[in-house]
């Protein structure tokens, strides 16, 4: 396994000059890292024990804007601070900047130094601590895919985000040699997050012109939340290092397929897989199968977190290894869930709803929710579907943010596993998403009806 870093470590470094910066981070709710640049002396000398931060941090969009609408933040209540505390084990070197290093932080209330309920790192650590007492440690992988572009971010943004053309002219899934001509991006991506303690597998081209995938070993919860939220930063900076844009977007263009973020997981009791049992069929244990029952049962409950805006459901489509249909079945990847490793102690499930935008902590927190719903209800699970789940039979995802919105809002089980505060933060985030969206006249709009209404 790669290293991270001690404290002392940090400490001897920052004493020899080869570490001279601090990144001290928290994760917003769409999932990037928010956060200030310390003098790395100051860091150690006591900046270490906490910072603050304005808490309209959690109450934002992607344009940094300032919704109104919120119980935590408001004009009216002056945009105080929070508090940044760092987690010293996320402690940890940035190999692509340099003298840096970068430490995760959770957010703390300003007056009460309690965890605030709607940070992303706590809402997973909700559902983490549910699990432990019932016996469990969660273990969890995602796979990270996006595109790879030709022109760099400033270019493509200065030319109003048209003519975008990939690094790639053709399908690259498994391709060796196209991603050969790619390898002066990827590479160091590999290597510097390998360097930085992250578990690094490997890359792969994916099933489209430059469009790439990173895997990342499995890990407990939290930390294949921090390794995805820090990979998907780095992917951005080192690509724009080397004069290239990359976009997370699920669906950058009707014609293309688009990205996701299959989430993988398992529980384990003891050191040991709680989810196999060699003598079932399918080698799936009896508790497995309640977790899945609840998996599948809340799906349409917990879809905002997998697929958090407007773009998101633009990628569910026939026919583009997108879901379309809240069923499992084995190795098959037309299912929303699908089983994997089926007869040995690697039985899993792969989530394969969430888009290439999902905020990790989030989507990873509400399907443990729904898995422990599954498990105290004992859940019971239908059999796994067979063939081409797009023709198939069973209940569709909600097949826009609106839909949604409202069945996150009217969630019981959601409300009783992360609590109505935390609920109607979110419920209000995809309220002004759709709010903004509305506003905006776009160019398919122009283009169809200009001349022709």
């Amino acid at each position: 396994m790669p290293n991270q870093m001690t404290f002392d470590e940090l400490k001897n470094q920052v004493t020899s000059g080869s570490i001279d910066t601090v990144l001290v981070c928290i994760i917003d709710m769409q999932g990037r890292l928010m956060g200030k640049r310390f003098v790395a002396q100051h860091f150690v000398d006591g900046g270490w024990e906490e910072t603050h931060c304005c808490n309209y941090l959690l109450a934002t969009d992607l344009e940094m804007a300032t919704p109104d609408g919120y119980a935590s933040t408001s004009w009216e209540s002056g945009y105080g601070d929070y508090v940044m505390k760092p987690d010293m084990d996320t402690l940890r070197p940035v190999p692509w900047l340099e003298g840096t290093v970068m430490i995760l932080c959770d957010v703390l209330d300003h007056n009460t130094h309690k965890p605030v309920p709607h940070s992303p790192r706590a809402v997973l650590k909700k559902q983490i601590a549910r699990l432990a007492d019932m016996g469990f440690d969660p273990m969890m992988a995602t796979e990270l895919e996006f595109f790879l572009f030709e022109k760099s971010f400033d270019d493509i943004r200065k030319s109003g985000f048209r003519d975008l053309e990939p690094i790639s002219g053709y399908n690259e899934d498994y391709h060796i040699f196209q991603t050969t001509k790619e390898e002066h991006v990827m590479r160091p991506i590999r290597n510097y997050l390998y360097a930085a303690g992250l578990p690094i597998e490997g890359t792969k081209g994916e099933a489209e012109a430059g469009q790439e995938e990173l895997n990342i070993k499995y890990g407990t919860a939290m930390d294949t939340a921090d390794h995805h939220t820090i990979a998907k930063h780095a992917i951005k900076e080192i690509a724009w290092q080397q004069g290239h844009a990359v976009t997370f977007l699920p669906k950058w263009d009707h014609n293309r397929v688009g990205s996701s973020s299959h989430v993988h997981q398992s529980l384990w009791k003891g050191g040991n897989p709680a989810f196999y049992d060699k003598d079932a069929e399918l080698g799936m244990s009896d508790l497995m199968r309640t977790y899945m029952g609840g998996l599948l049962k809340y799906a349409p409950d917990y879809m905002y977190f997998l697929a958090p805006y407007i773009n998101s459901y633009k990628r569910f489509s026939k026919g583009s290894f997108a879901p379309t249909r809240t069923i499992w079945s084995v190795d098959n990847r037309t299912a929303g869930f699908r089983l994997c490793a089926a007869g040995s102690k690697a039985v899993r499930v792969e989530c394969r709803i969430p888009g290439s935008d999902m905020n990790p902590y989030l989507a990873m927190a509400v399907q443990l929710a729904a898995g422990i719903k599954g498990i105290e209800d004992q859940e019971k699970l239908d059999p796994p579907s067979e063939g081409d789940a797009y023709a198939g039979t069973g209940g569709f995802i909600p097949q826009n943010l609106r839909d949604a919105k409202d069945a996150l809002k009217g969630s019981t089980m959601l409300r009783e596993a992360l609590g109505d505060d935390v609920v109607d933060h979110y419920t209000r985030a995809a309220e002004w998403e759709l709010e903004e969206f509305e506003k905006v006249v776009t160019d398919y709009e122009i283009a169809r009806g200009f001349e022709r209404v």
